[in-house]
């Protein structure tokens, strides 16, 4: 994640482990949405600093942010860890999420998944800029984009690998 996740500009910057990264201005979406790669070709998207979903090569989700609360992959299953502050240290407290709310993440990620890949397919977007200049990122973008499962997979483990 972004050290600075409210500064949504600052993510093309400083997101140096996507070696390939572009920011996009997609009709629908208030904040700018920042999709990259890493070497592995494991991506990230970003929309704006909130949501943040993260896969491995494989694309299944290994990891995002929701709606301010950090959510990772574990056997499968997605766990929410609420950081709390407690005598000065930093606890994580879990929550599973049932199914349910598993269910509601994915969807709303799939709607994500089907708004970026229509808005990339009809050309319908501002390319802000990209790292590296020359990179063929829209190209892998669309390609991964389609290339994605109907249904999304729930990594074993949040890590890229």
């Amino acid at each position: 994640m972004p050290r600075i996740e409210a500064d949504r500009e600052d993510i093309l910057q400083e997101a140096t482990a996507l070696v390939e990264r572009a920011e996009l201005a997609v009709p629908g979406y208030d904040e700018h949405v920042v999709i990259g790669f890493r070497r592995d070709g494991a991506a990230s998207i970003y929309i704006g600093a909130d949501p943040v979903y993260q896969f491995n090569s494989q694309g299944e989700l290994r990891r995002l942010y929701l709606n301010g609360r950090l959510i990772k992959a574990d056997h499968g299953r997605l766990a929410q860890l609420d950081r709390q502050r407690r005598a000065g240290e930093v606890q994580f407290v879990r929550h599973d999420l049932t199914d349910a709310e598993t269910a509601a993440c994915l969807s709303n990620l799939q709607q994500h998944l089907t708004q970026l890949r229509l808005s990339l397919q009809r050309d319908q977007f501002t390319l802000i800029g990209q790292v590296p200049p020359d990179s063929p990122i829209l190209t892998r973008t669309r390609h991964w984009l389609d290339s994605l499962p109907q249904s999304i997979s729930i990594a074993r483990v949040p890590n890229v690998r």
